[in-house]
């Protein structure tokens, strides 16, 4: 079986000396150094020989290995010029990879094309393919990565990664709490997270200055099916959360200006049993869905559209 280097300190510091480069901060180039970490993050994935997987930011290639080794393909993106080179010869033992030197992302709402073509392209090669996102990701992508992924055209059945464990406290944030907010009821509202692993800057190379975090997080396609207009529902719980410090109803009159009154949020937050001093974050996921579906029938109603939008909604 096709191996990789050992992801090691020593070993990372010689090939960067070799090609006279330094990891590059403005790509969020922190290298999990610890093989038991790393194998943990490959085990977590809970990969398969079924299982077509995207790995954002390619590194040196040791977990793009070890998931290879295990997955029917391998989709890995890597930004950076000379990282994709350096991991070009590390994998070219692998016939299941294959590697994009490109953003993974096309905007801050979007996926590159290039990646989601990708994905289809391998998913239908065979029938019975199930497609997961495995990777270390770059601190300054991880959220545009997990959020946008959610609202893709093909949607993870997992997604197993490493993230700052500021952004993980918020996924798993419950009501009422500092963390919560618009990205923990979005995720939260059709996935289960799980925080697998806390980790210490001491297992990065180089030493990121804050604590990370291995998260694993399962979608359910029934839940998603519950709602009436998903993307309505994401716009609207970020148009709730985007002035956190007031009560719901200032919130709300903001969010809906030029399509609904004040009168017309009074009745739907009356109807809910939302009083003068209620605030959002107090909402737990199932609240905020009742919520988002009295306002969007507000809307219908008041519009006459079947399918309204939030004036901010993209």
């Amino acid at each position: 079986m096709a191996k990789v280097n050992r992801q090691t300190v020593s070993y990372l510091s010689r090939r960067f000396e070799e090609v006279g480069l330094n990891p590059n901060k403005r790509h969020g180039q922190n290298f999990l150094i610890d093989l038991n970490l790393l194998n943990l993050l490959a085990k977590s994935a809970q990969l398969d020989s079924n299982d077509v997987v995207l790995e954002i930011g390619t590194g040196m290639g040791s977990l793009t290995g070890l998931f290879a080794e295990q997955a029917a393909q391998v989709i890995t993106v890597e930004i950076d010029e000379y990282l994709y080179q350096m991991a070009s010869e590390e994998l070219e033992v692998f016939d299941n990879i294959q590697m994009l030197k490109q953003d993974a992302l096309k905007n801050k709402n979007q996926f590159a094309p290039e990646v989601i073509a990708a994905i289809k392209h391998h998913m239908q090669v065979e029938d019975g393919r199930v497609f997961k996102l495995a990777a270390n990701l770059p601190y300054n992508v991880a959220t545009p990565i997990i959020s946008n992924l959610l609202r893709s055209e093909i949607v993870p059945k997992t997604m197993t990664v490493t993230i700052q464990k500021e952004l993980a406290d918020r996924l798993v944030a419950a009501p009422g709490s500092k963390d919560y907010g618009a990205l923990s009821i979005w995720v939260q509202s059709i996935c289960d997270v799980e925080i697998v692993r806390i980790m210490s800057p001491k297992v990065f190379w180089p030493r990121p200055k804050v604590d990370s975090a291995i998260i694993h997080i399962e979608h359910f396609p029934e839940r998603r099916e519950q709602f009436e207009d998903l993307d309505f529902f994401y716009a609207f719980v970020r148009a709730m959360f985007f002035h956190r410090r007031k009560f719901m109803r200032s919130v709300a009159v903001s969010a809906f200006k030029d399509q609904l009154t004040k009168t017309d949020v009074d009745q739907v937050l009356s109807e809910l049993g939302h009083g003068a001093d209620a605030r959002t974050e107090q909402l737990d996921v199932k609240q905020m869905q009742l919520l988002c579906n009295a306002f969007r029938q507000k809307l219908v109603k008041v519009t006459g559209e079947r399918n309204p939008k939030l004036a901010n909604q993209s």
